[in-house]
């Protein structure tokens, strides 16, 4: 059976720091030891005490951090997900 998605209203917003779109931030030192992805083009954040930190937003997979670029998709009940630049106006455009 083959069948398309529902399409589904969500606020898109290009990633900066200070409006709080991100769920949280990890220390880039843990980010790096734990392993979890490439850091070259997260976005870091550097702390008054010099602690530099990456944001993240989580959702039922778990985290995922924010890159350079990146756009944070809020789902209607409040999921958010991020996607990059090169791909959001491929899978998203404006509401009618």
């Amino acid at each position: 059976m083959k069948c398309t998605r529902v399409p589904l209203e969500a606020d898109v917003e290009k990633y900066e720091t200070g409006k709080g779109l991100e769920d949280g931030f990890e220390p880039l030192s843990d980010v790096i030891t734990k392993g979890w992805i490439v850091t070259d083009a997260l976005v870091k954040v550097k702390r008054d005490n010099g602690t530099i930190v990456c944001p993240y937003v989580m959702h039922r997979r778990g985290r995922t951090f924010i890159a350079e670029g990146d756009y944070v998709i809020t789902d209607a009940d409040g999921t958010k997900h991020v996607c990059g630049e090169d791909k959001i106006f491929k899978r998203y455009r404006k509401a009618e």
